[in-house]
């Protein structure tokens, strides 16, 4: 058997194949012509199939959808499981698209069934799954949330035959608010189906896969089995306790393998604009498929318009085009050849577009984990490697992909953090439940999460403010949805309560009946000289009507000139400590192991030339500028800095202005000053102030009280680690007099 996934295959002799179906081995062998399983997915079957909770890490294309697949439709086989028995968790509609005919003809060779539940299907569809359960189900925690609370629903009967759960691309949940409230969902899943359920995550390389094992379980840590699957990496030396794979547990601590240099063609350009860099992509790798990602969707837009203008197929991919729009530019994508698809981090994940011969990035991911997920859409066929081109538009641009491609090279990769203090969250899940049972007793609550951190005693603060402002209501010991609740988030069914978040407003675009996709209304509103232009999907578009009341915008095509906005409401992009440290070794002289062009070359020694005074090997610096403003260099990324500012107060400067690299110091501080508040701030560290305006981007935060949304916010913009790590440095004074 070949093992599935892409790259070239291998053979092995299956470890505990005995233990998958023999209906399902037989056509793993005659209907694909495998003639073996990857790595991943021979040592996935024994955890698996004895019931354990596990991770599966496997770079791109490594096969993990089957490495969950085969064992889990084995158990079901086995144990009769009746009904809906599997859900199959994706964070994009898109991939649960894509996934479907493969799990379709697996669960299909065993006489079983697999459907999709997800925003886009329709009515008479989810009828039909209600009527007739599959037996594996594909949807989003927002839809099952929805299931949940649903009045067409029956959610008790539905998930009575509930035993496990595979939560693709599981990373992508972790490091966000999503992932509690996937954990919440679960746990009340769990009381629902009335057993432990079955958690495997899927997911590529991560720098702390113990740690996402150990949240995956929530309430089920230390009470079940768990197993980190990942034959990619070396395993570290067994301790006492640990057994091998041929037992029934897999207790390994995967490390990184030596560092060095990974495999792959990859190189740094600078090319300084986007029209630039249309002219590079246009001008290289003729006749092969080329994949661009961009960090913006605006930016995304202004590409796809360049590129076109050169006469080159383009197809372009972000979340503000229409389902149809974003559909039809993969399908067509996937059958070219001579072609460039333009797209934001949608295309990150493992959708499949086809074979790709060329990953090009503008300036760079915001992770190294993101740059493996890119890279790893190539070199999927045999004789082909993995590449990608940089093309940075700034000076920023180009330090930041240098900073990352330095530590790729040293086999680095972020490890997954769940968002600290989650209340905002808490308050839904309580809305939710409340809304599920439609009454729950007041000292009952906190059994439907099992113990689950946030969601037990902690979270008793935001039930009195729930029932205090007349979001729940309480009557005989019972809790139950408010008015205010009902003011709030009431409306279509309360259907914004299973979002976890805030959706900033947009247009939709039409073009007669066609949807195009959805725009920023600043582009409707604000004065324009002439006609009023939006580029979207690539293309100029005139606008003809807006309707104010429907919140649609009707276009026909232009020649040029329109224009690509949306504001939203995220955060700027913040660096890491150790991203931006990455990018202080840059400037201080060393370039990442990988093929960097005389424009890289010239442009990082311009940048290094320009930032002498404010690194140093030997620590921090704090330098004054002839202007008289005062920095402390310390190269620890916004949320440290933001942290040193706040806990240094006395000598920063009001406002706390800080960036990734440096913070601001009050031009008139002394010696005295200086030394006095650095050796305060070394034995207490403070949280960053949040001003109250910030909070309104954190959903369901008028549902906490304000001291309370003030301070999971806080505790979101502070790194602690880093800014005591800033604090043990020496620190130097250059150019400031009585402080040298």
């Amino acid at each position: 058997m070949t093992g599935n996934g892409g790259g070239d295959p291998r053979t092995y002799v299956p470890q505990g194949a005995d233990l998958l179906d023999p209906v399902l081995t037989h056509h793993i062998v005659n209907s694909l012509g495998w003639r073996g399983l990857r790595p991943l997915q021979e040592e996935s079957i024994v955890p698996l199939t004895a019931g354990e909770d596990a991770v599966l890490l496997a770079p791109t294309a490594g096969g993990k959808t089957e490495a969950a697949a085969f064992p889990l439709l084995s158990r079901m086989a086995k144990g009769g499981w009746k009904g809906t028995s599997v859900l199959y968790v994706c964070p994009l509609k898109a991939l649960l698209n894509n996934l479907l005919p493969r799990l379709e003809t697996y669960s299909g060779w065993l006489g079983r069934t697999a459907a999709l539940w997800h925003g886009d299907v329709t009515t008479g569809r989810r009828r039909r799954i209600l009527a007739d359960r599959p037996d594996i189900l594909l949807t989003t925690p927002e839809s099952l949330e929805a299931m949940l609370v649903s009045a067409h629903v029956d959610h008790r009967a539905f998930f009575a035959g509930l035993h496990s759960i595979v939560v693709d691309e599981v990373h992508a949940f972790a490091g966000d608010d999503r992932g509690w409230h996937l954990l919440a969902v679960l746990e009340r899943l769990q009381r629902v189906a009335d057993r432990p359920l079955q958690r495997i995550g899927l997911s590529a390389t991560v720098g702390n896969p113990d740690d996402l094992l150990t949240w995956l379980q929530g309430s089920g840590h230390g009470r079940r089995v768990g197993s980190v699957v990942a034959p990619h990496l070396v395993p570290a030396p067994e301790t006492d306790g640990a057994r091998t794979l041929s037992g029934p547990v897999v207790d390994r601590t995967p490390v990184p393998t030596p560092a060095g240099p990974p495999p792959g063609d990859v190189q740094l350009d600078y090319v300084g604009s986007v029209p630039n860099a249309a002219t590079m992509i246009a001008a290289l790798h003729r006749s092969e498929k080329r994949l661009v990602f961009c960090e913006s969707r605006r930016m995304v837009e202004e590409l796809g318009e360049q590129l076109r203008a050169k006469g080159v197929t383009v197809f372009l991919s972000h979340a503000s085009l229409s389902v149809d729009e974003r559909r039809r530019a993969e399908e067509a994508f996937s059958d070219a050849r001579d072609c460039v698809i333009v797209s934001t981090s949608t295309l990150e994940l493992g959708i499949d577009v086809g074979d790709l011969d060329r990953v090009i990035q503008l300036d760079a991911p915001a992770s190294v984990a993101s740059f493996l997920q890119r890279i790893g859409r190539t070199g999927r066929r045999p004789g082909t490697s993995r590449n990608c081109l940089f093309l940075a538009l700034s000076e920023d641009g180009l330090l930041a992909a240098a900073a990352l491609l330095l530590k790729w090279s040293q086999g680095w990769v972020e490890p997954v953090v769940p968002p600290p203090e989650p209340r905002h969250i808490v308050a839904q899940q309580l809305l939710a439940l409340c809304l599920q049972e439609h009454r729950v007793g007041e000292e009952l609550w906190r059994e439907w999460w099992n113990g689950l951190g946030p969601f037990g005693k902690p979270a008793e603060p935001v039930v009195r403010h729930l029932v205090e402002h007349g979001y729940l209501d309480r009557d005989g010991g019972m809790l139950f949805i408010g008015p205010e609740a009902e003011r709030r988030f009431g409306h279509r069914h309360f259907m914004n309560l299973t979002a976890v978040f805030t959706a900033p407003p947009e247009f939709t675009v039409m073009n007669g009946r066609t949807e195009i996709g959805r725009t920023d209304p600043d582009l409707l509103t604000e004065e324009v000289a002439g006609p009023r232009r939006l580029l979207l999907a690539g293309r100029s578009w005139l606008v003809t009507y807006i309707d104010w009341s429907r919140k649609r915008c009707f276009v026909e095509p232009a020649d040029g000139g329109g224009r690509a906005k949306w504001s939203g409401f995220g955060q700027a992009r913040i660096g890491s400590f150790d991203l931006i440290r990455a990018q202080r070794d840059v400037l201080m002289g060393t370039d990442p192991p990988v093929q960097l062009t005389r424009r890289a070359e010239s442009r990082l020694a311009e940048a290094r030339e320009k930032c002498l005074e404010g690194v140093h090997p030997g620590g921090t610096l704090i330098t004054r500028r002839g202007d008289g403003d005062v920095r402390w260099w310390t190269w620890a990324g916004q949320r440290a800095n933001a942290t040193l500012a706040a806990s240094l107060s006395a000598v920063t400067l009001p406002g706390r202005r800080v960036s990734d690299q440096w913070i601001r110091l009050r031009d008139e501080v002394t010696p005295e000053e200086w030394q006095r508040s650095f050796t305060d701030a070394a034995d207490r560290l403070c949280l960053p102030e949040v001003d109250e305006r910030a909070v309104k981007g954190l959903k369901f935060a008028d549902a906490l009280p304000s001291r309370l949304a003030q301070a999971t916010l806080a505790a979101r913009l502070t790194d602690e680690t880093g800014a005591r790590a800033v604090l043990a440095e020496r620190v130097r004074f250059q150019n400031m007099t009585g402080l040298d």
